[in-house]
């Protein structure tokens, strides 16, 4: 009888052990599919920049620093390793493309014309995009890091090596 209760015991905890691994999985697997929609939308926005530089260009020969330093980071962006410095690069770019859409004050024609009217409505649509990705992905990331150090979990997660992951900081620009 004893014997019965001492394997029905090790039984359960052998269960919870692989019910805990699969929430670990789950969890790792929501947060890459995070990460992973959040760089499709950096990708659209990285691919709308050229474009908003080359309609400025016609209008703002002067403000070249502000579109190289805008091209230049998001040429850098697309090398980058890590959570925390794609965070960085980006809000770098967030900034530029601030300063390019305060050019149009200074330039009532850029302000009429409809290709950058586009690219700005593009842009702010992306940004939106953005951060519903970023929100979602932050989520994902707050439930890993959650379970990674929550008692019983972490003794699995330890186990396996799991470490928790980086919150995607990114500041939102209004064009």
């Amino acid at each position: 009888m004893i014997e019965w209760i001492v394997v029905a015991g090790i039984i359960a905890v052998i269960v919870y052990g692989i019910t805990i691994y699969n929430y670990l999985v789950r969890d790792r697997q929501r947060t890459r599919a995070g990460w992973s929609d959040i760089e499709v939308q950096l990708k659209r926005r990285h691919d709308l920049i050229p474009k908003l530089v080359d309609a400025v260009k016609q209008y703002a020969a002067y403000e070249q620093a502000t579109l190289d330093q805008v091209t230049a980071l998001r040429n850098q962006a697309d090398d980058t390793l890590g959570v925390e410095q794609q965070g960085q690069l980006e809000n770098g770019i967030s900034r530029g493309l601030l300063s390019i859409f305060a050019l149009q004050e200074a330039y009532p024609e850029l302000k009429a014309n409809q290709s950058f009217l586009q690219l700005q409505a593009d842009i702010s649509s992306v940004e939106a995009d953005i951060q519903h990705a970023r929100r979602y992905y932050n989520g994902a990331v707050r439930n890993l890091n959650t379970r990674i150090e929550s008692f019983p979990d972490l003794f699995i997660a330890r186990l396996f090596n799991y470490r928790p992951a980086q919150y995607f900081e990114f500041e939102e620009i209004q064009p």
